[in-house]
């Protein structure tokens, strides 16, 4: 079966550090993947890259096509969207602008569909339409970030740390709701310091040190394996 998303030898560098070295990692259709590492085991960097948010060597093929040399946008375009770290929202805008604005590359009519079946999945952000984003909780404005990104449409998403900073209970809120996109039929690229709550979610789990991949293998495999265990998830 030909992967949905496929990163071959990927490599990123700035000035003559590698932050990614000879990385590959491949998504199929449906799958929840994650990686997971410590701080600065250069996680980010390969999201970004493979959004063609940074420059990169290797290969980026999304549904077996060659997106490489194609702009972030038209990633976008294609059904490849990123939900950034810093969730990137326009502060000063009302919750449903910031929703719209994922919707450049749809047409007015699938766009109006796309804001109900957000407000349909989150609820609070139809309470809080009008409200301006910068004066959403951290929850909140994950969820926003999420359904602005639902809002174009993709066919997978890439979520960056979507538990930092949050309270266990949205943190518990925010992967209930990445296991229903699944279930719709949204591939997942999860990148998350959360070990323990990404590899319960996840089909199948990338460990990413020092800029390269140290293991792979079904999440709840690598859950039980006793280095994974001492590294990552502690004793809780």
């Amino acid at each position: 079966m030909t992967a949905l998303l496929s990163l071959r030898d990927l490599s990123v560098s700035y000035g003559h550090v590698d932050a990614v070295s000879g990385v590959t990692v491949e998504v199929g259709k449906g799958e929840i993947v994650t990686v997971i590492g410590a701080n600065g085991a250069g996680k980010s960097t390969l999201l970004n890259a493979a959004m063609g948010l940074l420059p990169a060597s290797g290969e980026i093929h999304f549904e077996g096509r060659d997106i490489g040399p194609i702009e972030a946008e038209d990633r976008v375009g294609l059904g490849l969207c990123l939900v950034a770290e810093k969730r990137e929202l326009f502060a000063s805008m009302s919750v449903e602008d910031n929703l719209v604005l994922g919707a450049f590359r749809v047409a007015r009519a699938e766009a109006a569909r796309a804001l109900q079946e957000v407000f349909d999945r989150f609820p609070r952000l139809l309470e809080r339409r009008k409200q301006m984003a910068g004066t959403l909780s951290g929850g909140e404005r994950q969820m926003l970030a999420m359904g602005r990104a639902l809002m174009s449409r993709p066919r997978l998403l890439m979520l960056d740390e979507p538990s930092l900073g949050l309270a266990p209970k949205i943190v518990a809120d925010i992967f209930a709701i990445i296991a229903d996109l699944r279930a719709a039929g949204t591939a997942i690229l999860l990148v998350e310091q959360n070990a323990r709550a990404a590899l319960a979610a996840a089909d199948r789990a990338y460990v990413m040190e020092l800029g390269r991949i140290s293991l792979e293998g079904k999440a709840a495999e690598l859950a039980k394996d006793s280095r994974i265990v001492e590294s990552y998830l502690g004793l809780g």
